[in-house]
């Protein structure tokens, strides 16, 4: 039997709590990737902090390089902002995570072993991994979970003041020039959607992509509690503590929320996502119709008590799992054309779009009152996730893609 391949996967944080989309499909992928890799997983700790969960389960080996996380300090992080906007032409979240010690960890780790496939998963650490000498033999890939450039565009293009308008402007012009450069010095990009594919390759004229993989979902574990949904409860999931959800949930309470109440006076919306700020907390406070829920151990059984999930984003890239997640918990799905953006799906028979406010609480109010529509939608969909996006079928592509590489 021929020994496994090695892999070096580098992420900035480790896989536990599976939070946000990128962990939930990063771990997924992992945990199939074992089969062909011996992997080793690069990330970045604090000192004073264990470990989170069995690593194990996604990896054969860890490395840990030493940093500190200063998001919790608000003044530390304006401070870093506004440091970075003064001496930096590089994007924020780049800079944040670029260290010489970083790099000296990472340096280490690749000389020490013979890795046959060094992976960025995402654009966080790469800066570290750029300026470094490629080494003869391995192949160096990007995973790239979206086109980072356009959410910082689209922040721009939502901002509603001067200095937002100001700030986001910058990081979307840095990370334009970042990202096209930072691409390009790889052997390959792999993307999560054909758009995403179809940017780098005609509006980056990157030569060296390899493809994308399909969005992956656990059809077994999301169908599995009975669905028993509340009459018109309306939900959002989404992980909270991202700008582009904030903004998108933001924006529906405000805009579209209002207009599907007039037309169905008992409607609830349930905000279910870890770590929401002060200012979606407080949407309970202003209409007792909103539920916040803050951070809970197990979807499913908000997801079952819902009558329709919503997707009312104007900001992001990459694709949505959530949208898999409630489609395979046998929710019908209202959304945005940004917020399934990625998908293979049909406007109609998968999902229902709207972008505009009035049209998105039409088709709100459509899949609330007529249940019989949003019922054959709801399994229409629920059989084209579990039919089609496993996530064993998604990582074998994504091996074929590694492969496609040739040193």
């Amino acid at each position: 039997m021929n020994a496994k391949k090695k892999l070096l996967w580098i992420k900035a944080d480790e896989l536990y709590p599976l939070n946000t989309g990128g962990k939930i499909r990063t771990y997924n992928m992992l945990k199939e990737l074992k089969e062909f890799f011996d992997i080793t997983y690069f990330t970045l700790k604090s000192d004073s902090l264990m470990p989170l969960g069995n690593m194990s389960d996604y990896s054969d080996h860890q490395v840990f390089a030493r940093w500190k996380d200063n998001k919790k300090n608000k003044i530390k992080l304006c401070v870093d902002a506004i440091i970075n906007c003064i001496f930096s032409n590089r994007p924020f979240v780049i800079d944040k995570y670029t260290s010489n010690e970083i790099t000296k960890s990472l340096e280490t780790v690749i000389n020490n072993y013979d890795f046959d496939v060094i992976i960025s998963d995402f654009l966080s650490l790469s800066d570290n991994l750029l300026s470094l000498e490629k080494k003869p033999g391995a192949k160096y890939i990007v995973f790239q979970h979206n086109v980072e450039s356009y959410i910082w565009e689209r922040h721009f293009n939502n901002a509603s003041n001067f200095v937002a308008r100001s700030y986001f402007k910058s990081q979307w012009q840095r990370f334009l020039s970042f990202e096209k450069n930072a691409c390009q010095w790889f052997d390959g990009v792999i993307a999560v959607s054909k758009f995403d594919n179809d940017v780098f390759i005609n509006e980056f004229k990157l030569k060296n992509v390899l493809g994308f993989v399909e969005t992956g979902v656990d059809t077994q574990f999301f169908s599995m509690y009975e669905r028993n949904p509340n009459k018109n409860n309306i939900v959002f999931l989404g992980s909270m503590d991202w700008m582009p959800n904030i903004d998108g949930i933001e924006n529906f309470v405000r805009k579209t929320y209002p207009l599907i109440k007039k037309k169905i006076p008992d409607v609830t919306l349930t905000i279910l996502g870890r770590n929401p700020p002060d200012k979606i907390k407080q949407l309970n406070e202003k209409d007792k119709s909103i539920h916040v829920t803050g951070t809970v151990d197990d979807v499913r059984p908000f997801l079952a008590k819902a009558s329709v999930s919503v997707v009312p984003l104007r900001i992001g890239g990459g694709t949505r799992i959530k949208i898999f997640e409630t489609m395979a918990a046998g929710l019908p799905v209202v959304s945005t054309t940004i917020g399934a953006e990625g998908l293979p799906v049909v406007d109609g028979e998968h999902i229902a779009i709207a972008d505009d406010s009035e049209a998105f609480a039409e088709k709100v109010v459509e899949a609330l009152v007529d249940v019989k529509y949003s019922d054959e939608m709801a399994k229409c969909a629920q059989n084209f996730v579990s039919n089609n996006f496993s996530w064993k079928t998604v990582t074998k592509d994504f091996v074929a893609m590694i492969n496609q590489v040739k040193q």
